[in-house]
């Protein structure tokens, strides 16, 4: 599920806590001070310089666009389609948004020919937000015959969703 993301961060053991540099690697490191990182680098690199270099493993190497549904598109892409749709209501600023992203990603490629995914920008998008009674984001509501059928609030993990996807597609 998780892209690959790497991170490299060129500090010197010498420093100062202050330093962008070991702010930065202090993050890299998911450390919560700058100095720790600092202490932290001194102890692993005896050397003058260091390096550091975080990955996530697993998963694929970029994550899977889901499309975008607006206003215009409405119609065709949700309230004709003879699948279930599920629609991620979402929103450029919101974390758990972003958060949720890669599982619907995910999800719309699991369900290849059952279900339609699409994700609509409830600040591009109002009305419909406001059709549907979206009060917070991320929301996901599966829609049926047109007809919205479910509606799951919030990062939630891919195994809620999978239940919820599960009672609409046929197997």
């Amino acid at each position: 599920m998780a892209s690959h993301l790497a991170v490299a961060v060129s500090v010197s053991a010498a420093a100062p806590v202050s330093s962008p540099r070991v702010v930065a690697a202090s993050a890299a490191l998911g450390l919560a001070t700058p100095s720790r990182a600092r202490r932290a680098l001194r102890a692993r690199v005896p050397s003058r310089g260091a390096s550091v270099v975080c990955q996530a493993q697993g998963g694929q190497d970029t994550a899977i666009e889901v499309p975008d549904v607006s206003k215009s598109t409405w119609q065709s892409l949700v309230v004709e389609s003879e699948l279930p749709v599920l629609v991620q209501f979402w929103a450029s600023w919101c974390g758990p948004c972003k958060m949720i992203d890669p599982i619907i990603g995910k999800l719309s490629k699991e369900y290849e020919g059952k279900l339609k995914c699409y994700k609509l920008n409830t600040d591009e998008n109002p009305d419909i937000a406001t059709q549907f009674g979206i009060r917070s984001i991320p929301t996901m509501m599966i829609f049926k015959n047109g007809e919205k059928k479910d509606a799951v609030i919030g990062a939630v993990p891919e195994s809620t969703m999978v239940t919820c996807i599960e009672k609409y597609v046929v197997s």
